[in-house]
Parts: structure tokens; C-alpha cells; sequence
């Protein structure tokens, strides 16, 4: 698979491909499918490929999807030589919610307050080009009210992010919310859809169509 990649994919210190490693394998270990990204190489990402025309952060495997895992000892393995970008499929163990930086701290600052409470608040992944993901737990769609609005994006099945520690040409990605902060849960995606709305509109944000008040989607009961 790497044969034809040269000597400048990223040397990063054997302790930090080690650290790549080891939480690729925790983040299997709580249930959360994993896949190898490419490897940085300057600025731009390497899989190993012959003929990957991506230069973009993307997955090492080519049938990613099917080869994505939760067993440890799988996992490790691709993390054994190369230090691999971690990535985390979604529509899976949870969909993700991504937004502009402005809109997500609006957001994270919104969740003390909310009426849920600590039901409302999971993992949240910042990335070095200020994007913010919230996880959610997995199925819903989003509302109509979001389905065309621009300022958020739904990953669903077939989709993925790049996780904690990975790093992308303008830096680390990182948790703004830790899982471990979160007690690894995952808040009801309607909760986080519906403060997304508020939040919108509050900031003069016209968002159609409008549903009356019988068709909001309401909150699936906690797992």
C-alpha cells in the first residue's frame, strides 16, 4: 500500500504516532468506529494510493466504510508504521452537527442554560479552520427549518470527521468537549437542532419553512 509514497510523508516523533494510536484505540474501545486518514505530508495528505488525486484530508482505505472498525487490536495495527490522520465515521454511533465558529460557541454557551440540562451537552470537535462539530446521537434528519440553511451541515451515513489529535495543514484538530467531559454521551439531536434555531433566529437568521407549532419534531426519550 506504500510503496509508492516517498520519504516526505510528516515525521512526526514516534511518541506522537504513539499517541495516535492509543486514542484511535479508545475511541474504539467506547464503541466509536474508526478508520485511518492519510498522512500529512507538507501540506497535503498522502493515503498510499496509486493515482488518489485527493490532496485534501481524506480516509487511507479505499473502502473505508466497510473497513472501518471498533476492535482495539484492528485498529492498532494501522497506526503500527504510519502516523495516521483518525477518522470517525458517521451515521453510525452518532451523526454530527457542523456549524461556523461563531454559531458554535453561541451554541456551547446556550447548553448551561438549556431547559434539558446536562441532557443537551456531548462531545464537541473544534477543527484549526473553525468549524464545529457537535455529536449527536445518530437518525435524525435535519429539521426543515435547517435542511437549506447554509450555516449548518448534517453528517449522516456515508460521511466522516477527523478527530482529536489529527492534524491538518493549519494545525490540530481538538475537543472543545471532551468525551470524557460528556461521560461519553450523546444529546438527543433535536435538542441541539432546536437551540441551533433559536440561536439562528436570534442573530436575525430567516429560517423556512416555518412548521406550526403540532409539526415540531419533538425529542426522542434518552437511551
Amino acid at each position: 500500500m506504500w510503496g509508492n509514497v516517498g520519504p516526505r510523508v510528516a515525521q512526526l516523533a514516534p511518541i506522537e504516532r504513539v499517541r495516535l494510536r492509543r486514542i484511535a484505540v479508545r475511541y474504539a474501545v467506547h464503541g466509536w468506529e474508526v478508520t485511518p486518514g492519510a498522512c500529512l505530508a507538507r501540506s497535503r495528505f498522502v493515503c498510499g494510493r496509486a493515482g488518489c488525486p485527493t490532496v485534501g484530508c481524506h480516509p487511507a482505505l479505499e473502502n473505508w466504510e466497510r473497513g472501518a472498525s471498533t476492535d482495539p487490536a484492528r485498529v492498532a495495527t494501522w497506526w503500527r508504521s504510519r502516523p495516521h490522520g483518525v477518522l470517525l465515521p458517521t451515521g453510525r454511533a452518532f451523526d454530527v452537527l457542523e456549524v461556523s465558529a461563531h454559531l458554535g460557541r453561541r451554541l456551547l454557551d446556550a447548553v448551561p442554560g438549556h431547559p434539558a440540562g446536562p441532557g443537551v451537552r456531548g462531545p464537541v470537535v473544534v477543527t484549526p479552520t473553525g468549524r464545529w462539530m457537535f455529536l449527536v446521537r445518530p437518525g435524525d434528519p435535519l429539521r426543515p427549518e435547517l435542511e437549506h440553511c447554509f450555516h449548518v451541515v448534517r453528517h449522516g451515513t456515508g460521511s466522516w470527521i477527523p478527530a482529536p489529535p489529527t492534524r491538518l495543514p493549519e494545525g490540530p484538530v481538538r475537543w472543545a468537549v471532551a468525551p470524557e467531559q460528556a461521560r461519553w454521551r450523546l444529546p438527543d439531536s433535536y435538542l441541539v437542532q432546536n437551540t441551533l434555531i433559536e440561536t439562528l433566529r436570534a442573530d436575525g437568521v430567516t429560517l423556512t419553512p416555518e412548521l406550526l407549532p403540532g409539526q415540531l419534531p419533538l425529542p426522542r426519550r434518552g437511551h
